[in-house]
C-alpha cells in the first residue's frame, strides 16, 4: 500500500507540472523559453516576512493508530528575518539558507476514546517547539528541525529530508522527496512504551515493552503551492511514514498500523513588518 501511495503521489505531481506547463508548448521554430524562476517578494525596509494560514489535517487518531480523523491546523513559516548587527536569512527569491521556528502539536491519546487502548494510561497532548534549517537551490532543497516536546511526552523529537523541486509556472511549486524522524528515549517512552502495569491492565493484550530513541520514521512527502492572487497561497501536502526501529516493535503498533499518511490541505497570507 505504501508503494502504490507513493506512485500516486509522483503521477499527481508529473500530472499536474504537465497541465500547468501545457500553456508554453514550444513550437518547431520558436525558442526555448526561460526556466520559470521563483517568485520574487519585493521585502523594501521590512525586517520580517512570514506565512500565517489555516489548514485541514487528516491524519491518524494516533501515532500507530490505523484509524484517522480530520482536525484543525495552523500554517506558519518564516521566510525572511533581518536582524541588525547579526544579519539576514532567507531572501526575495527564496533560495539560499534560511532558519526559523518550527512548531507541532500532537493531540492527546486517550483510552476511553479507543477501546483498543483499553489498559493503557493516557498521554496529554504534546507541544514542541524548536529550529528549522534549510537551503534551497532552484530545483532542490535540503532540511532538518530539532525540536523539544512538553506536556503529554517529554525529550527532543526531530526530522530531516530532501526535496527535488519543479517550478513548472512562476507561481506553481511542486516538491517531493524522502524524510527521516528521529526521537530521544523520553519521547518514544511516552508513546510506544508499556508498563507492567499496563499489561496487567490490558488483561496481557500489551505485553510489558521499554522503547529506546533513535530513529521513528522513514518516508516520503509530496507538497504543491499555488500563488492563486499576490501574497495569498493554496497549500496542499501529502505524506507516508513508516514506523521503524523500537517503535515499529512497540506491542500498541502491532496492535495497529507501521504505515502512517497524512494530507493537508490549507490556505495562507504572506505578511511583512518593518521591526528596526
Amino acid at each position: 500500500m505504501a508503494l502504490r501511495f507513493a506512485s500516486v503521489v509522483v503521477a499527481a505531481l508529473f500530472a499536474s507540472t504537465a497541465l500547468a506547463g501545457a500553456a508554453d508548448v514550444v513550437g518547431p521554430y520558436d525558442p526555448a523559453p526561460a526556466a520559470p524562476q521563483p517568485a520574487s517578494f519585493d521585502y523594501g525596509d521590512d525586517d520580517l516576512v512570514f506565512e500565517l494560514g489555516i489548514k485541514g489535517v487528516v491524519e491518524p487518531e494516533f501515532l500507530g493508530s490505523n484509524d484517522y480523523r480530520v482536525v484543525p491546523g495552523a500554517i506558519f513559516s518564516v521566510e525572511y528575518l533581518n536582524l541588525p548587527g547579526i544579519g539576514s536569512f532567507g531572501g526575495p527569491d527564496g533560495l539560499g539558507l534560511s532558519i526559523g521556528p518550527s512548531f507541532n502539536y500532537v493531540g492527546a491519546r486517550k483510552s476511553s476514546d479507543h477501546p483498543e487502548l483499553s489498559g493503557l494510561d493516557d498521554v496529554d497532548a504534546t507541544y514542541e517547539a524548536g529550529i528549522k534549517v534549510s537551503y534551497e537551490w532552484q530545483y532542490a532543497e535540503v532540511y532538518g528541525e530539532a525540536r523539544y516536546a512538553f506536556g503529554g511526552a517529554e525529550g527532543f523529537v526531530g526530522n530531516a529530508g530532501a526535496n527535488l523541486i519543479a517550478r513548472p509556472t512562476d507561481t506553481v511549486t511542486l516538491k517531493l522527496g524522502p524524510t527521516v524522524s528521529f526521537a530521544s528515549k523520553g519521547y518514544m517512552d511516552d508513546y510506544f512504551s508499556v508498563s507492567a502495569a499496563e499489561e496487567i491492565a490490558s488483561g496481557g493484550k500489551f505485553q510489558a515493552y521499554d522503547a529506546g530513541g533513535g530513529f521513528r520514521t522513514v518516508g516520503v512527502a509530496a507538497s504543491a503551492r499555488y500563488e492563486f492572487s499576490p501574497d495569498w497561497f493554496l497549500n496542499a501536502d501529502a505524506s507516508w511514514d513508516r514506523l521503524v526501529g523500537d517503535a515499529a516493535d512497540s506491542p500498541i503498533v502491532k496492535a495497529g498500523d507501521k504505515d502512517q499518511y497524512s494530507f493537508t490541505l490549507g490556505v495562507s497570507k504572506r505578511f511583512s513588518l518593518d521591526l528596526f
